[in-house]
């Protein structure tokens, strides 16, 4: 029989309090600043907050400490975002039909 166990509940060491800055949606709706919970009995690099009831997650570089942080991360995706745009650009432009 296989040992699937439910993970007890967290604990208070396991979780951190604290006002992140969400990335993840930069590009569509903008920087997020929210209240939420860093999961360090999960991941210390996910970050957990509730919306309207709802549980919402972001991992690594989608989450960020500060405001700066945050900014250089989303202009960083931005710029990556615009290389991409380019490139697709000049590959309809070569297209012949």
């Amino acid at each position: 029989m296989s040992k699937n166990f439910i993970k007890p509940a967290q604990k208070k060491q396991d979780s951190e309090n604290i006002t992140a800055y969400v990335t993840k949606y930069a590009l569509t709706i903008g920087i997020l600043e929210v209240e939420g919970v860093v999961c360090h009995g999960t991941s210390s690099t996910m970050f957990e907050w509730k919306t309207d009831g709802h549980a919402n997650t972001a991992h690594g570089k989608d989450w960020h400490r500060t405001r700066e942080q945050a900014l250089a991360r989303a202009e960083e995706m931005r710029q990556k975002k615009i290389a991409s745009l380019k490139k697709k650009i000049e590959q309809l432009e070569k297209l012949k039909f």
